[in-house]
């Protein structure tokens, strides 16, 4: 507001004067509300879970009658119980195996016939297998694929002789991820569907 553009007379700029002192009035009284009501959130906010709600006055008058009650309930003494937990056993480590209900195709990796001759002459005897699965998919379908190799050990030497292993083994085929239990197929189906 312009100074230059006030009236001269005194009872408009009385009036003027009352009206803006009302509006002032009536702007602190909102600037105050709206302080009181930050105040309230912040401490429903910030403040502890036992002041998550504000008392009102009465509420706080009428918890001073109660501190004749809390005072005896803090005076009767406590009893503790023995509380027995079980202990916690750690689990099994190492990976989980594959699910029995899925599919499986076995390939055998066999020793070619020269290589089931022992140095001694003797012909080596199959005496177990080693089984690894990897998991594989065919769009739509995933299977297990077992890896089996057969071991064959010399019945006649039993690895007397020191000029090569005692147990032969076909060598496992080459892996995208050693040690690992995924195939090429799944690997490209994984990386595709990303």
């Amino acid at each position: 507001m312009d100074i230059n553009s006030l009236p001269d007379d005194p009872a408009t700029l009385k009036g003027l004067l009352a009206d803006m002192a009302a509006s002032q009035a009536d702007q602190q009284q909102h600037i105050a509300q709206l302080e009181q009501r930050i105040r309230l959130l912040n401490l429903i906010i910030y403040g502890p879970k036992s002041e998550k709600k504000p008392r009102t006055g009465q509420e706080q008058q009428l918890s001073l009658f109660d501190e004749a009650e809390q005072t005896v309930e803090e005076q009767t003494p406590q009893t503790f119980e023995e509380v027995c937990t079980p202990t916690h056993t750690r689990g099994k480590r190492g990976r989980r195996s594959i699910p029995a209900d899925l599919p499986r195709v076995e390939i055998i990796h066999d020793l070619p016939e020269s290589e089931k001759a022992c140095p001694c002459g003797a012909v080596l005897v199959r005496i177990g297998e080693e089984v690894s699965e990897k998991l594989d998919i065919v769009p739509a379908k995933i299977q297990v694929i077992r890896h089996i190799r057969p071991k064959y050990a010399c019945r006649a030497c039993e690895g007397v002789e020191d000029d090569g292993p005692t147990v032969k083994t076909a060598p496992m085929p080459l892996q995208i991820i050693p040690q690992g239990i995924v195939t090429p197929g799944l690997l490209a189906h994984v990386a595709i569907a990303k």
